[in-house]
């Protein structure tokens, strides 16, 4: 079964931790071991998993991101929104985590975040959690 949330953003770049929602998902499974995969539905943000502790990173890879692929250009694509959806796909749509214990297998220091490229907005997430227990 996939489930689906919504996340809302609120500037037009900004990473906002999803771990928890994605881990009550886990949770609510009833999956002890498996994968949990993690799509956002949108072609102007990401996901990617990084640190959760110093906020700092967070602030940096967005700083970076604008550094490489800048608001103003000259795209051929016209919408103003080219520089989100080149920072989209450099970023990825998509994440898979191990399932162990019934929770998501992350460092110390990882979480999961939703990146918002073209914001604010509403995004939509959605996961399948897998199974690799065998059952007869």
């Amino acid at each position: 079964m996939i489930k689906r949330f919504l996340v809302e953003t609120s500037s037009r770049n900004q990473m906002v931790d999803i771990t928890s929602q994605v881990e009550d998902i886990v949770t609510g499974s009833g999956v002890r071991s498996g994968l949990c995969l993690i799509q956002v539905l949108h072609t102007t943000a990401g996901l990617t998993i990084n640190e959760n502790a110093d906020p700092d990173v967070r602030v940096d890879i967005i700083e970076q991101l604008t550094r490489i692929v800048p608001f103003s250009k000259d795209y051929h694509h016209n919408e103003g929104n080219s520089d989100a959806h080149v920072k989209a796909s450099l970023v990825g749509f998509s994440e898979s985590l191990f399932v162990d214990d019934s929770s998501l297998v992350l460092g110390t220091w990882q979480g999961v975040y939703l990146c918002e490229f073209d914001g604010p907005r509403r995004r939509y997430v959605v996961i399948k959690v897998v199974s690799d227990e065998i059952r007869g």
